[in-house]
């Protein structure tokens, strides 16, 4: 699902999940005094490499808290996590080889993300530098079937099933991240995935990996992830996950198993509305202050985008965690400046609006607003903050 929803971005600017206008009817009158139309421009990685594509983008951002931590870290952030700082984000190359579903074929996808994004995504067992990374490194073998949607094997890294929304910012509804994004989901996994699309109403995703962003297992075990997506109509998808496997270093036993459900509903021509609902629980739980104590949580969260025109969108967002033990937001985000403190359990929301401005070909400027509450005083002594930023991105 993320990688759907940055191609969508991509291909569609003016919308996350845009439909395509209705072809103009063939102008059959005779133009022969019209000039012949001018060549397309040369591709000359396509002309080099037949089928291969080359895209990405670049994007840069500043924010701005009152509530930081000695003027440096926002609290609970992540990609902008920075104070009163102006941030290069990300410059991402992603170079693609499709494969053909009707045939036995093969192709492979792969991203390159570098810059200030890349540092908090980062896994064990993978390093390429403090700011480089790369989420997604897969080839993708395909078996035919008598439908012509072909099963697919896809080897390598890939990114989660979970979530609304995706690694690359730029292809998100609001320019920050929510708390489930940030604090109930993997990032990446490395493994093997069986996909197929059973027909235009159901498609499906399992994989066996090393673990939640763990390209070196942790562990001897293997996790387990798999999703249902179903598709009543053209306007409305709904994708079912369900993930188990033990993620603890050194620990075969105490297993992380959940669930995550998203909806999309696309009402009338410029209303999408997304609602996510996370379920996730941990036996044994290291991080906790009783070792022995199994640890729970639940999340749930609604985005909301509305379309002004062609360059100009909204996007709200709602999002609720409940981390009953502590285990998700305790020093976490992992390694970052903005981390949480230690905690045996918080309530944490927050509210969002962002101002998406497409104003420029393949450019996006994104001025954002967020109010951010937790049941602790952990905005610099207080129980809230506010935050305003700013994201530019230019895709290519």
């Amino acid at each position: 699902m993320r990688a759907a929803l940055f191609s969508l971005w991509l291909l569609a600017p003016a919308a996350l999940v845009a439909q395509s206008a209705p072809p103009a009817p063939a102008d059959t009158t005779a133009k022969k005094a019209d000039p012949p139309p001018a060549p397309a421009a040369v591709n000359h990685l396509e002309t080099s490499f037949a089928g291969f594509k080359l895209t990405g983008f670049a994007e840069g951002s500043y924010s701005y808290s009152g509530r930081s931590i000695g003027d440096t870290a926002i609290v609970g952030r992540l990609y902008d996590r920075l104070q009163n700082r102006f941030m290069l984000n990300a410059l991402a190359l992603v170079l693609d080889k499709p494969y053909d579903p009707t045939k036995f074929s093969a192709g492979f996808h792969t991203e390159l993300l570098l810059g200030q994004d890349a540092t908090l995504i980062q896994s064990n067992g993978f390093n390429l530098g403090a700011q480089a990374e790369i989420p997604h490194l897969y080839v993708a073998r395909n078996v035919p079937t008598a439908s012509g949607n072909g099963v697919q094997v896809k080897v390598g890294r890939m990114v989660t099933l979970l979530g609304v929304e995706v690694i690359e910012t730029v292809a998100n509804p609001n320019w920050s991240e929510a708390n489930q994004f940030i604090y109930v989901e993997n990032f990446t996994g490395t493994g093997v995935s069986v996909e197929t699309k059973f027909n235009n109403y159901v498609d499906a995703q399992f994989r066996v990996i090393n673990g939640w962003d763990q390209v070196s297992d942790n562990n001897t075990h293997k996790s387990l992830m798999g999703r249902v997506g179903i598709y009543p109509d053209a306007l409305t998808s709904l994708g079912l996950v369900g993930y188990w496997g033990p993620e603890e270093a050194g620990d075969n036993s105490a297993n992380r198993y959940g669930v995550d459900a998203v909806l999309w509903r696309k009402v009338g021509g410029k209303v999408n509305v997304w609602l996510q609902g996370d379920y996730g629980q941990e036996q044994a739980n290291a991080a906790l202050p009783d070792p022995t104590q199994d640890a729970k949580w639940w999340a749930a969260g609604a985005w909301v985008t509305y379309d002004f025109s062609s360059s100009l969108g909204l996007a709200l967002r709602g999002d609720y965690l409940n981390d009953e033990n502590g285990a998700r937001t305790s020093l976490a985000p992992l390694g970052a400046p903005s981390a949480f403190p230690f905690n045996t359990g918080q309530k944490l929301g927050s509210g969002t609006a962002t101002l998406n401005i497409r104003a420029w070909p393949n450019a996006v400027v994104r001025p954002e607003v967020r109010y951010d509450r937790s049941t602790l005083a952990t905005f610099d002594g207080k129980k809230d903050q506010v935050t305003v930023a700013l994201g530019v991105a230019y895709n290519y």
